[in-house]
């Protein structure tokens, strides 16, 4: 065979698995949006609540990175300004770290626009509905 026909049936055989398995590549497209369900104040771990009320009087935080901007890289939540979102941590009792759970606020400091709670490091949220 010369190497002109195996050129070519090489580029068939690349024709071939593409068409073929072309539908198992994922696209680049953004994740679609997991905040549209809601949770209760009464409905987040017991922490959560406690959490909730402190980002409202502005603190105080028991873990130094509470209040710092989250940078939405996930781009699960609604697209913002960098700055917008800042996140806080939901203790987890008897653990030593800071956990898979937060409370995440966009808007001003004292007075955020909208908060969502994640308890899956940030692989879902669900906006918190006062």
């Amino acid at each position: 065979m010369s190497w002109l026909n195996r050129f070519k049936f090489v580029l068939t055989g690349l024709a071939l698995t593409a068409a073929l398995f072309g539908g198992w590549v994922q696209s680049k497209a953004p994740p679609p949006a997991t905040y549209q369900s809601t949770i209760s104040l009464a409905e987040l771990p017991g922490p959560g609540a406690e959490i909730y009320a402190r980002i409202h009087q502005g603190g105080p935080f028991a873990n130094e990175k509470d209040g710092s901007v989250f940078g939405n890289r996930e781009r699960l939540l609604p697209a913002q300004k960098r700055g917008f979102y800042r996140e806080y941590t939901v203790p987890t009792p008897g653990l030593s770290h800071r956990g898979i759970k937060r409370i995440v606020c966009g808007g001003q400091a004292q007075r955020p626009d909208v908060c969502y709670y994640t308890a899956d490091h940030y692989a879902s949220f669900r906006r918190i509905a006062p």
